[in-house]
């Protein structure tokens, strides 16, 4: 079983992913592969260079994601565009690891994606778990992570999908406003109930 793991900015995502793999269960973290599929000597790099420029590489050839994120959201075409380059690509090589864990033999394993319900990626996932924080946590979060003021903050967020959206389509939530004790309660009872499921061979229990 598949259980794809989303949630906005900041949500929290790996750190639930952190406490599911220490009770057994591996993941993808699709921020990972989409780093991979824009390294240098990928094609998606040389396509996101023709299109915009040296403006969006350092000086040793690398992709300036902070470059490249401040152009994209501040226009949706072209964030449109970046999708159409990275997207599929991403798809491609997610299937493959999910394909590799699932042979280790664990009861599930998760996919873990800041953009499961945009990219369509929740059709790979048996069941959707949403890490939920409000977006005023969200917004002060990312400011300090990653080095950007708050309007840009705000932006991202923005460009997201709507919290109330991405609650309404999901299985399962985790609230991560707490603190750390409350999250590991969450993931254990969620780990008993997925190994259920699992073991039924279904997504849902009657």
């Amino acid at each position: 079983m598949i259980i794809g793991v989303t949630g906005g900015i900041a949500s929290g995502k790996s750190t639930v992913a952190r406490a599911f793999e220490r009770l057994g269960i591996p993941w993808v973290d699709a921020d990972d592969v989409a780093r991979e599929v824009v390294a240098p000597g990928e094609p998606a790099l040389a396509e996101i260079a023709a299109r915009f420029g040296e403006r969006v590489l350092h000086a040793d050839g690398s992709l300036d994601r902070r470059a490249l994120r401040e152009i994209v959201f501040a226009d949706p075409a072209e964030r449109r565009w970046l999708e159409s380059v990275t997207h599929p690509r991403i798809r491609e090589r997610l299937v493959a690891r999910l394909e590799q864990l699932q042979a280790g033999g664990a009861p599930y394993v998760l996919l873990v994606s800041p953009l499961l319900f945009e990219s369509s990626q929740h059709e790979m996932a048996d069941r959707c778990l949403v890490i939920d924080v409000p977006e005023a946590v969200q917004i002060a979060r990312t400011a300090a992570r990653d080095d950007v003021d708050a309007a840009q903050a705000r932006a991202i967020v923005a460009a997201q999908l709507p919290r109330r959206e991405r609650l309404a389509r999901a299985d399962d939530v985790i609230d991560n406003s707490g603190d750390a004790a409350a999250l590991e309660e969450q993931v254990r009872e969620l780990d008993q109930r997925y190994r259920r499921l699992s073991s039924t061979g279904r997504s849902s229990l009657e």
